[in-house]
């Protein structure tokens, strides 16, 4: 049976496109970076996903240990309106076609050239549980 995202974080999720910061781990000590992200819901019984493109340290930390978590915050001049921590259990896809076809769904929803980041790697993040608050 897939995991149950209450439908408040599913919408803090797919409304306006923020930064969220991944967070991977490598010899024990923890790495924290800014990336764009696309939410999606579970379908039938599959898990809710998040699909994120990267390269470098995030992608080596998660080709090492494949826990991760991503923390994303709309904030107001520093204020936070809302805060999501999602963790889950990355996958890396290697599939160059997969790959092109994340990377435009993720730049549309940012309003980036859809070619830009090219290079980067699909992540997939399976969600194994969120947590979030309004304030």
């Amino acid at each position: 049976m897939a995991q149950s995202v209450p439908e408040a974080v599913e919408r803090l999720l797919t409304d306006d496109p923020v930064a969220a910061h991944l967070a991977t781990c490598a010899d024990g000590r923890p790495h924290a970076a800014p990336v764009w992200f696309r939410y999606e819901p579970a379908d039938g019984d599959e898990r809710p996903t998040i699909e994120v493109t990267t390269t470098g340290r995030k992608l080596a930390n998660i080709r090492e240990n494949p826990r991760v978590a991503l923390s994303v915050q709309e904030s107001d001049a520093g204020h936070p309106e809302w805060t999501v921590t999602v963790r889950g259990t990355a996958t890396v896809v290697e599939d160059p076609d997969e790959n092109e076809r994340a990377n435009r769904r993720i730049n549309r929803r940012y309003g980036a050239d859809p070619d830009d980041w090219s290079d980067n790697t699909l992540v997939r993040i399976a969600v194994g549980s969120t947590s979030h608050r309004t304030y």
